[in-house]
C-alpha cells in the first residue's frame, strides 16, 4: 500500500475556498514530492450554444486564473505544476474525465464554491466529488465555514 501521493488535483474556481484548498494542496504536494494539477471547469450549460465569443472569454479567464495560481505554486518551490481547463459540470468532469486521465490519487477542493444556488438545489460539487471519486478526496473548510 502506497502512503504517498503522486498526482494531486486542486479544483480552482475563483472562490475564497478554492484559494484555501490551493494553499493546502501546495503543502501536501511538497511533502509528497508530487505533481500538482490545477483544474478549472467551465460549466457548458451556462453558455448559450451560439455564444462562442462568451465561451472563449470564459476560457481565457480560466486560463489566466490558473496561470496566476501556477506562478504562485512555482514561487513556493513546486517543480511539477500543470493547468487543465475543461468544459462540463465540475461534479462529473473532475472525477470522471480529469482524474482518470492524469491518474490522480488525491483531489483537493473547497467545501463550498461559487455556485451557492446550485448547491441548495442539487448538492455541492465537493459532495459529488467525494461520492464519485476513485481516489482520496480532501475537502478544505475556511474559517468562515466554521462560524
Amino acid at each position: 500500500m502506497n502512503l504517498t501521493y503522486k498526482n494531486i488535483i486542486v479544483a480552482i474556481d475563483g472562490s475564497e475556498e478554492a484559494e484555501w484548498a490551493f494553499k493546502k494542496a501546495v503543502e501536501i504536494t511538497k511533502r509528497n514530492d508530487a505533481e500538482l494539477h490545477l483544474v478549472h471547469i467551465l460549466e457548458i450549460r451556462t453558455y448559450p450554444s451560439d455564444a462562442a465569443s462568451i465561451k472563449q472569454r470564459a476560457e481565457k479567464r480560466g486560463i489566466e486564473l490558473l496561470d496566476r495560481f501556477k506562478k504562485m505554486a512555482l514561487e513556493q518551490g513546486l517543480q511539477k505544476v500543470d493547468t487543465i481547463v475543461e468544459f462540463g459540470s465540475p461534479k462529473v468532469t473532475i472525477t470522471k474525465k480529469v482524474a482518470p486521465k492524469i491518474e490522480a490519487d488525491l483531489i483537493i477542493c473547497g467545501a463550498t464554491g461559487l455556485y451557492a444556488v446550485e448547491r441548495l438545489l442539487i448538492g455541492s460539487v465537493s459532495e459529488n466529488i467525494t461520492r464519485s471519486a476513485n481516489c482520496d478526496v480532501l475537502v478544505i473548510r475556511t474559517q468562515k465555514n466554521e462560524e
